[in-house]
């Protein structure tokens, strides 16, 4: 590295804790302000089912999600201990087995499995899914203790973290903007997109990796966040995608549509117990492609849309890449404000 930056990051969700613990390994001096003054409150990243899930994204994203997101997943392997790289399954009833093979059609590194195949990694499925596509090289972690983690790592790192902050310092060499929708006054097209999840207790049920339910009005994911101190299983429902920019409460259509897809997967959801009902307002483009905008020093990371998790740790890679060399990504930085 050529030169030593002063760096000010606004926002402590998962895009701004990797853009700070990657700098800062890089010998940048950095402060981190967040607004909230408990940490993660005011962060969408703790509405996250926090899959990373770069092929099965491939369905309905952009090629450059998956590209980032293989990148990001091996970042996330190198620093993160608890990550969970048991890959990812995605299942449907017979009478939607259609939507299965579409969904493989529009993917890669896939693996049709038979029902024994099936068996040999979620044996609780197979009585109800006699095929699955198998992900193996996909991943998933508890979001809740991903951001902890993440958030003692950039203090042992030497960053200066400052919650409660609404302004952040005079002096720094770069402002790196993480807010997220909060950015929105000064990124035009930026929305945002509602997404609720439950996440419930399951003592009888142990799956052990994410599974995506194709289905023609309830699509559900299912991703599986450890024991708590019971030793039961806990489990993200998730998520829905509305085009509304308002967090509170999970409608009640979400709820039913939400835990009646659950119990399409695996009837034992029946008797889970719920532990709480939450809604997050993702960032987005009009695309729902990342962006990284640079101007006269001051540089918004925002629109990973429901990719946070996957993304964060490359874009902040491509940020110190940057800084450091002057290079950028042709399809990841803009140069004006019109976001394209």
């Amino acid at each position: 590295m050529t030169s030593q930056y002063k760096i000010a990051i606004r926002g402590a969700g998962v895009a701004g804790l990797w853009q700070a613990l990657t700098l800062a390994r890089r010998g940048h001096r950095v402060i981190l302000a967040e607004q909230s003054e408990d940490p993660f409150t005011g962060a969408c990243s703790a509405y996250a089912g926090a899959m990373l899930a770069p092929r099965c994204e491939e369905e309905s994203a952009e090629p450059i999600v998956r590209e980032l997101g293989l990148r990001g997943i091996e970042i996330w392997k190198a620093v993160y201990p608890d990550l969970s790289a048991a890959g990812s399954l995605v299942v449907a009833p017979a009478r939607d087995r259609k939507l299965l093979d579409r969904f493989e059609r529009m993917t890669q590194g896939g693996a049709r499995l038979d029902a024994d195949g099936l068996e040999e990694l979620e044996p609780s499925l197979v009585p109800r899914f006699g095929t699955a596509l198998f992900y193996a090289d996909e991943a998933h972690l508890d979001p809740g203790a991903a951001l902890a983690f993440l958030l003692n790592e950039v203090r042992n790192a030497g960053v200066v973290v400052q919650l409660g902050a609404g302004e952040i310092p005079p002096g720094a060499d770069f402002v790196i903007d993480c807010r997220g929708l909060a950015a929105q006054d000064m990124l035009p097209t930026l929305r945002g997109v509602r997404g609720e999840r439950i996440v419930v207790r399951a003592p009888d049920i142990a799956i052990e990796r994410p599974v995506r339910l194709l289905h023609p009005r309830f699509p559900l994911y299912l991703v599986p966040w450890g024991e708590d101190e019971t030793g039961a299983n806990r489990f993200m429902i998730g998520a829905t995608s509305i085009e509304r920019e308002d967090g509170g409460p999970v409608t009640l259509r979400s709820a039913l549509e939400l835990l009646s897809a659950a119990y399409v997967l695996d009837p034992a959801f029946g008797e889970a117990e719920i532990l709480s009902l939450g809604a997050g307002v993702r960032p987005a483009f009009p695309d729902n492609r990342p962006r990284i905008i640079e101007s006269s020093g001051y540089i918004y990371v925002n629109g990973l849309y429901r990719h946070g998790f996957l993304l964060a740790p490359v874009m902040a890679e491509q940020v110190a890449h940057y800084l450091e060399t002057g290079v950028t990504h042709p399809e990841v930085f803009v140069a004006d404000f019109g976001q394209r």
